[in-house]
């Protein structure tokens, strides 16, 4: 892999720029299993979405869009540098067949999405976008259960969820983002 990467003319970055830690969920398990290693409050917020009406779909390329749109929407709310729409779309170009959005909606609405990487046995959720609106019928727990499912079926025997705090406290600004990931 590293061969073919450099042959692409790829090199390692002296700055970091994605995330030191991450946390892994192993998917060798049924989903059984899976579900009841979930914490209580995830596994009643997953059936909350699924009874409030919370569908989810694979996305495609004419999602795009409405995916940097609502991501860019994510990025103003929490607080986070976003890069310009043509550098999401070359990651969907450049990964093809290993990458898909997933969308949950509501009545046909997108309020929430992620992007998900496969390769090598592991799957890996990279971005995640949601709306304000029908965050009440918590799509995105919701979204990450099916993201689990999506990874299972292609292979993968664990899911990485990309991206932990430096620090194990709720001083460090990835707190939020991990709380949910846990």
């Amino acid at each position: 892999v590293r061969s073919e990467l450099a042959r692409r003319g790829w090199v390692y970055s002296s700055d970091q720029i994605q995330f030191r830690n991450s946390v892994l969920i192993n998917l060798t398990a049924s989903e059984e299993e899976m579900l009841a290693r979930m914490k209580q409050k995830t596994r009643y917020n997953v059936r909350l979405a699924e009874k409030k009406g919370v569908t989810v779909r694979v996305g495609t390329a004419d999602d795009l869009p409405m995916l940097y749109k609502m991501y860019a929407e994510t990025s103003v709310r929490d607080g986070f540098v976003i890069r310009d729409e043509g550098y999401y779309q070359t990651v969907w170009g450049l990964f093809k067949g290993m990458a898909e959005p997933l969308i949950a909606e509501v009545d046909g609405e997108p309020v929430a999405a992620v992007f998900l990487f496969a390769f090598g046995g592991r799957a890996y959720y990279v971005y995640g976008m949601s709306r304000e609106a029908h965050r009440e019928k918590m799509p995105t727990y919701l979204l990450q259960w099916e993201a689990m499912k999506w990874a299972k079926a292609r292979g993968c025997s664990s899911y990485d969820l990309w991206g932990a705090p430096d620090v194990f406290d709720e001083s460090d600004s990835m707190w939020g983002v991990f709380r949910f990931k846990d």
